[in-house]
């Protein structure tokens, strides 16, 4: 059964949470983890790829609204285990920085 945009973002939200980036390693190891710029709404972005609008999601892309994670975003993360809000677009893993956090 296909949701709505609606009902799916209602879906993701309760699966949305913060997750320190030691948890995330190993799937940005993988090549699966996607920076979401703050400007978006992460939940809205899981939902857009979720439902495949590719032309949306090139136009975020192209203006680095998102985009996987960098190696230096990766060490920067790391070096103080960042705290960052999360959720799972498979295989994709979203994440955004939580406005007002420590780089």
């Amino acid at each position: 059964m296909e949701h709505t945009h609606e009902e799916l973002c209602g879906i993701l939200n309760g699966q949305t949470g913060q997750v320190n980036w030691s948890e995330l390693q190993r799937h940005f190891a993988q090549g699966l983890v996607i920076k979401v710029s703050t400007e978006l709404d992460l939940i809205e972005t899981a939902a857009t790829i979720i439902e495949d609008d590719g032309a949306q999601v090139e136009q975020w892309m192209s203006q680095g609204k998102v985009s996987k994670v960098s190696d230096e975003d990766a060490i920067a993360w790391q070096h103080n285990d960042a705290e960052l809000w999360s959720v799972v677009a498979a295989p994709w893993v979203l994440v955004q920085e939580q406005v007002g956090a420590k780089q």
